[in-house]
């Protein structure tokens, strides 16, 4: 009788809307997808099981060949199409996954992790079978390259570990790398350490290592690409994911507006097209969640569940570790530990190719994690240890268990289980509660703090991890709100020295901005919080600008650039002059002026651009560092690089300051990752952009760009604004649209709104989403 009551509901509702039905094997009741005109579909199932095919089933209809494309970057099968100079690639990329116990990794998540995987990817691979008798359904991407999409099983989804945003491999080796060609102290204009910290060189440690060791790291860390010549690490992706960050805040009934808590949350990850993020509703007897996630997992990882909110930035825990290994002379598969030889461990593997050839690749494993370098001239080699190869650390899969709290204290005991990426966690929900959890797998290091390569002899071994309830939390903060943005937020109480969980934190820029909003007497409301998410001013340049306000100069270039910074406010806007002047001086010219001037040129070269918050302070209060005659040391390296700013904007713009405009340089483009390999046409009908774009790496809207070039290769491509208990009041975005088929006008329709700082809404209740459908599809088991 209850199947037969759920049927008649699912086939009442959006009567006038597009409607299709199809018989799926594999689905045990009949379902619903309704997607409104916003393309967020609105998956209606008879129980949890069904749901979780259904949100399988529903990936693959609209992104089959973006999550095809990241299942085999992940597994490294992209060879198997693609051909072999992605051998090297794949070769790297097995070389991460989880190999541990599946039993293991089960358990780590708690309850129903392997059968909610398990109906997720049925999901999948039903869609897939159906395209056996839909041929013309098949997506686009697999028509132009002539290849098939693959099945996938419960086990892919929780053994690719390398697209998560972890740390701090690469600073480790950043960090040695000027210790090697300059030192330590010069180090801490690259890098400012919080909570205050010193590091040292580690007994034995030759920090000296070629510019290539870490290209096989950076070659399965980086995001699936289809180009004309591959096989060379990402560099760019690289930049990319160190500017990676987010943005989230939670607001209590008494400081809002709506009398119920508002929750905000925009995470910044690289751009691209399709959106790395999915915007989905599951709705099944005891469970009814809507947000957004990565269309390869099941559930949401941002969002609602109707009775908790919830939003994540990333709480940078060090999570890695790179060990340095000498090797045996006489037998170079053997390293040292612990004063005697030890085998490396072999795996040998077969990577598939075009045409039913394959090639055979050879990874090495040492007891800490996967070799990624040997350097047969000084007999050592390189291996990684990362707390997201244990089980349990699946990037973001975890969100299974916390989006369906209800409640502080269950949310909480979810995140104490977290594994990777470490996250900061802001909650809201119906009974006017909020609060703040941190979570991630922290590992303990009894005898060193983690800042740079060790010796991988057994001297440096971690000491497990940390309970995940001794991360710092919150519950209803006096202050009415909580907020964070990657900065360093551990509390003064927290035992850093004791856990040393991490010391290298994302500037303060944004976090201080929000405090300063939040932080003003009133109360707030959904478009304030909008606003706020799209705020354009810059801690940075407002800082700078009170230094300026001390200087003259004799140059006529400094004189005018004087007089238009002068008159401004601080604010990023894509029309700004200003703001144009103010960027290209801020990436261009001001920190290679800075950190020459205090290291010389040569200790300047070892590094990139000097920390944020070391060279605002030290142009505030010079003496500290420049030493004597301070001021006058100071103005020189601000003019003298304001003035080649200057020029630098005549040959880029012009000579007339009016007609100058920091949108002509600063813009956004999405990139489909096959569209370098296609023709100039098909590129165009995969890509979206250019988009003018205002912000910068330091505004609340952030728009980390590269220096090079000012494309903007990361920000908030998702944006979401929850009013806790007013559901149908929250607000969304998703860019450049929700559909992965670029013939679909849900591609690309939310860009220009995206751009614009615009949302749409967020519709939870029965009512408004069938107001808002456009088209549904009724699903129904197979006949037998």
């Amino acid at each position: 009788m209850a199947r037969l009551a759920l049927a008649f509901v699912l086939l009442l509702g959006a009567g006038s809307a597009r409607a299709e039905t199809l018989e799926v094997a594999g689905l045990r009741q009949p379902a619903r997808i309704q997607v409104d005109k916003w393309g967020v579909p609105h998956i209606y199932a008879g129980d949890s099981s069904d749901l979780y095919f259904v949100q399988g089933f529903n990936a693959a209809r609209d992104r089959l060949a973006q999550i095809d494309l990241w299942r085999r970057r992940g597994l490294g099968r992209m060879s198997a199409v693609f051909g072999p100079s992605y051998v090297e690639q794949d070769r790297a990329a097995r070389l991460f996954l989880y190999r541990g116990d599946m039993d293991a990794e089960w358990k780590a998540y708690g309850g129903d992790a392997r059968e909610v995987s398990e109906r997720f990817v049925s999901g999948i691979n039903a869609y897939i079978d159906l395209l056996e008798r839909k041929p013309e359904w098949l997506p686009f991407e697999f028509r132009q390259f002539s290849y098939k999409p693959e099945k996938w099983a419960a086990e892919d989804v929780v053994r690719i570990r390398s697209h998560g945003l972890t740390r701090n491999l690469l600073q480790e080796f950043e960090r040695a790398h000027v210790a090697c060609n300059a030192s330590l102290e010069a180090d801490q204009i690259r890098a400012r350490l919080s909570p205050p910290w010193v590091t040292r060189i580690p007994e034995g440690l030759d920090p000296c290592f070629p510019d290539n060791a870490l290209d096989v790291f950076f070659l399965a860390t980086s995001p699936a690409r289809v180009l004309r010549k591959p096989g060379k690490a990402d560099l760019a992706a690289a930049d990319a994911q160190r500017m990676e960050g987010s943005n989230n805040w939670v607001i209590s009934p008494a400081r809002s507006a709506t009398g119920r808590p508002i929750l905000a949350n925009d995470p910044h990850r690289s751009y691209a097209a399709p959106s790395l993020r999915y915007i989905v509703h599951l709705s099944a007897p005891g469970l009814d969640a809507i947000g957004a996630g990565e269309p390869a997992l099941p559930g949401i990882s941002i969002g609602h569940n109707g009775r908790i909110a919830f939003g994540l930035t990333i709480f940078s825990i060090d999570q890695e570790d790179l060990y340095v290994y000498q090797t045996n002379p006489d037998n170079p598969r053997q390293y040292r530990y612990q004063g005697k030889w030890e085998d490396f461990r072999v795996v040998k593997e077969s990577v598939p190719l075009p045409g039913g050839r394959s090639t055979p690749v050879e990874l090495l494993f040492t007891r800490h994690g996967p070799v990624i370098f040997e350097e047969p001239g000084k007999r050592r080699a390189l291996a990684v240890r990362s707390a997201w190869t244990a089980p349990g650390t699946a990037p973001y899969f975890g969100s299974i268990d916390y989006m369906r709290a209800q409640n502080m204290s269950q949310f909480r005991d979810a995140m104490a289980r977290w594994g990777a990426p470490a996250e900061n966690q802001v909650y809201a929900d119906t009974a006017g509660n909020i609060g703040w959890v941190a979570g991630g797998m922290a590992p303990q290091r009894p005898n060193w703090d983690g800042l740079l390569p060790v010796p991988g002899d057994g001297r440096y071994e971690w000491r497990g991890f940390l309970d995940g309830r001794k991360l710092p939390s919150q519950f209803n903060p006096k202050q009415g709100w909580f907020a964070s943005a990657n900065e360093m937020n551990l509390p003064a109480s927290f035992p850093y020295k004791e856990y040393k969980l991490g010391f290298e934190w994302a500037e303060p820029s944004r976090a201080q901005r929000i405090a300063e909003v939040l932080g003003k007497p009133g109360k707030v409301g959904i478009e304030d919080m909008q606003r706020l998410q799209n705020d354009l001013v810059s801690v940075p340049a407002r800082r700078l600008l009170a230094v300026l306000k001390q200087m003259k100069s004799h140059d006529a270039g400094v004189q005018a650039a004087l007089r238009l910074l002068g008159g401004w406010n601080a604010e990023v806007r894509p029309e700004s002059p200003a703001a144009a002047l103010f960027e290209v001086w801020w990436s261009r010219h001001l920190g290679e002026a800075f950190k020459t001037a205090l290291l010389g040129k040569a200790a300047a070269s070892t590094m990139g651009a000097p920390d944020t918050t070391v060279l605002l302070e030290t142009l505030e209060r010079p003496a500290a560092r420049f030493g004597r005659n301070a001021n006058a040391r100071r103005d020189r390296v601000v003019l003298d690089s304001l003035a080649a700013a200057w020029a630098e904007m005549v040959r880029l713009q012009g000579g007339d300051p009016a007609r100058w405009a920091w949108g002509k340089l600063q813009f956004s483009y999405f990139m489909h990752p096959m569209s370098q390999a296609v023709d100039a046409a098909t590129r165009a009908k995969l890509d979206v952009g250019p988009l003018p774009r205002g912000g910068s790496a330091h505004t609340v809207n952030q728009s980390g760009y590269h220096p090079a070039n000012f494309w903007q290769i990361n920000g908030a491509s998702f944006r979401v604004v929850i009013d806790v208990g007013g559901w149908d009041n929250s607000r969304a975005m998703n860019t450049p649209g929700q559909s992965g088929d670029p013939g679909s006008p849900h591609y690309r329709d939310l860009a220009q709104d995206w751009a614009m700082g615009s949302y749409f809404p967020l519709l939870y209740t029965r009512k408004a989403v069938d107001a808002a459908t456009e088209k549904t599809i009724e699903l129904v088991p197979a006949r037998r």
